[in-house]
């Protein structure tokens, strides 16, 4: 059994155990993932397994790594037909650890990360994991937050322009140099803020691999993961993330050959308009949403960097940072604040 720092069994079993949750055994932790953004382990002991997620050991920022949003909007969604893990205890206090963390149930399922994994999947595979993927973000798009005991989860009035401010503000804590672009993307966003937006629950960070699809139909999402970064907000900010995470700079903040970046997947564009067609939803200011995802995008990769010079352990993240000019330049190119014409994000 590997012992982790950030994550110690003993102290966690007892942990659980004050909790009523039933525990066989001792407890074994696994690192599933980390570095990049929250640590992941599998824990288990002799009759169950969880899944625990806690923020990086070093290097954090402001607003990111929020687990106790991430269990509030979970455990709000137990209800709905948006496919989640069964939440079963949060430190909300950070007492155990000196950070919050919480503890779901193991969803069995694949997850489908880099193209070495969407090799192992057909073209009907991709296509319906595709189709799967558009509608579970239309049906999350679709719950009623007020019925599920969300309406104080965020503020929904004016969120694109507080998305605006938010992510210079980001960048502010975690440059690694300056870079000029980024204030004058900024100036152009704040001057194209939709006059009016609608309001849902916002997954924040939606793409194939923060999902966790069946086994035998990669159709169907099992469970949708990583909600750090959720709220209540303008659905068109998710439907634009994630397809600007579409861009091949996007392999370069995750340090590998993304699955979500391949052309094996439908263009950005399609996959705009399947959103649009499952949603009934008008894209309208379409350029505005691509443009502050480029700016949310370009942000990240910087604070990957950031939280990597800080002594935060993941390989090759010093370098997420060399794809910050290209998706800053992205998002002048789509309000057409620089010489090039408007670019698609296909």
């Amino acid at each position: 059994m590997t012992e982790f720092e950030a994550l110690p069994s003993a102290p966690l079993r007892q942990f659980l155990v004050d909790r009523g949750v039933p525990v066989v055994g001792e407890l074994r932790v696994e690192l599933i993932s980390g570095g990049k953004s929250n640590l992941t382990f599998s824990v288990s002991d002799d009759a169950s397994v969880w899944v625990v997620r806690r923020p990086p050991t070093s290097g954090l920022t402001p607003s990111a790594h929020d687990m106790n949003r991430e269990w509030a909007v979970t455990s709000a969604l137990q209800s709905t037909d948006v496919p989640v893990a069964t939440t079963v205890a949060i430190d909300a206090e950070g007492e155990l650890l000196g950070a919050p963390f919480t503890v779901v149930e193991f969803v069995d399922g694949r997850v489908i990360r880099t193209r070495d994994d969407l090799d192992s999947l057909s073209d009907g595979d991709v296509a319906r994991n595709i189709d799967g993927l558009v509608d579970t973000l239309a049906r999350l798009h679709d719950v009623d937050y007020q019925a599920v005991g969300l309406g104080e989860f965020g503020r929904p009035d004016g969120f694109a322009a507080r998305q605006v401010k938010l992510w210079a503000r980001q960048w502010g804590h975690v440059k690694t140099r300056e870079l000029g672009d980024v204030d004058r993307l900024v100036a152009a966003l704040t001057e194209r803020v939709p006059a009016t937006t609608e309001n849902t629950i916002v997954h924040g960070d939606y793409r194939v691999d923060n999902t966790i699809i069946a086994a035998d139909d990669p159709g169907v999402i099992r469970a949708v993961v990583d909600w750090e970064m959720s709220t209540l907000g303008d659905p068109l900010t998710d439907a634009a993330l994630m397809c600007v995470y579409r861009r091949p700079g996007f392999d370069r903040v995750v340090g590998f050959e993304a699955a979500w970046t391949s052309d094996r997947y439908p263009s950005a564009d399609e996959i705009a308009q399947r959103y649009a067609v499952a949603t009934g939803r008008d894209l309208g200011d379409w350029d505005f949403y691509l443009a502050l995802a480029n700016l949310k995008l370009g942000v990240i990769a910087e604070g990957i960097t950031h939280r990597a010079l800080a002594g935060a352990a993941s390989d090759g993240a010093e370098r997420a940072a060399e794809a910050t000019a290209e998706f800053i330049s992205a998002g002048l190119a789509q309000l057409g604040s620089t010489t090039g014409d408007k670019q698609h994000v296909g």
